[in-house]
C-alpha cells in the first residue's frame, strides 16, 4: 500500500510538470507534493535502518545488544555515492537508501538476492553452506519462488545443479547478472530520485553563512 501510494505520488509529480503552468499554486502543490514524497522515503529509510542487522547478531543472547545509530551522511558523502555503484553498496545508509527505493518501484528482491549471496560467500561450514544454498534457491531462484529474480531459465537449471554439492560459488552468475541489472537500470534512476538529490543539498543556513 504504501509504495503504491509512493508510486502514485512520484507519477502525479511527473504529470503535474508537464500540464501546469508556473503559476504560485501549482509551485505549491509541487512542493506539497515533494515534501510528502521525501517524508514517505525517510519513514522508509528509518525502517531499513532499524532493520539492516544481520540475523546472525539479532540471534546472539548473554550479551547487550548495542543498538546502532547511523547519523544522515553530509552532501559531500552523499555525493560520493555518484562515483560508483560499489561507493553506495559500500554505506550502511547508503544501501538502506538504495533498498527503500527498490521496494519503491518493487523490484526490492534484486538487493535482497546480492545481500544473500555477500553472505553465503562468507559462509564456513559445509553444513551452514548447504542450508543457506537451499534457502537462497527457494526464495529467489525456482519457478514462482515468493522473490524470483529474473534470470534466465540456463543459470536456473545450473544452480540448480549446483547446489547438490554446494560451494561459496554457486550463484556467483546470477549474482552478477542482478548486479549489473540494478548497476545500469535501478541505480541511476535512484541517482534522479528526489530523496538522494535531497541528500546531496547543502543546508540553506550554510549556504546563507557561507554568502556573506
Amino acid at each position: 500500500m504504501q509504495s503504491a501510494m509512493f508510486l502514485a505520488v512520484h507519477h502525479d509529480c511527473g504529470s503535474m510538470d508537464k500540464s501546469s503552468g508556473s503559476s504560485p499554486k501549482s509551485e505549491e502543490k509541487r512542493e506539497k507534493m515533494k515534501r510528502t514524497l521525501l517524508k514517505d522515503w525517510k519513514a522508509r529509510l528509518s525502517y531499513f535502518l532499524q532493520h539492516s542487522s544481520s540475523p546472525e547478531k539479532s540471534k546472539t543472547t548473554g550479551k547487550k545488544s548495542k543498538q546502532q545509530t547511523y547519523i544522515r551522511p553530509s552532501p559531500e558523502e552523499a555525493q560520493l555515492w555518484s562515483e560508483a555503484f560499489d561507493e553506495l553498496l559500500a554505506s550502511k545508509y547508503g544501501l538502506a537508501a538504495f533498498r527503500a527505493f527498490l521496494k519503491s518501484e518493487f523490484c526490492e528482491e534484486n538487493i535482497e538476492f546480492w545481500l544473500a549471496c555477500e553472505d553465503f560467500k562468507k559462509t564456513k561450514s559445509p553444513q551452514k553452506l548447504s542450508s543457506k544454498a537451499k534457502k537462497i534457491y527457494t526464495d529467489f531462484i525456482e519457478k514462482e519462488a515468493p522473490k524470483e529474480i529474473n534470470i534466465d531459465f540456463q543459470t536456473k537449471t545450473l544452480i540448480a545443479q549446483n547446489i547438490q554439492e554446494a560451494t561459496s560459488g554457486c550463484f556467483a552468475t546470477a549474482q552478477k547478472r542482478v548486479y549489473s541489472l540494478m548497476e545500469n537500470n535501478s541505480y541511476p534512476r535512484f541517482l534522479e530520485s528526489a530523496f538522494y538529490q535531497d541528500l546531496c543539498k547543502k543546508p540553506q543556513i550554510a549556504e546563507e553563512a557561507h554568502a556573506t
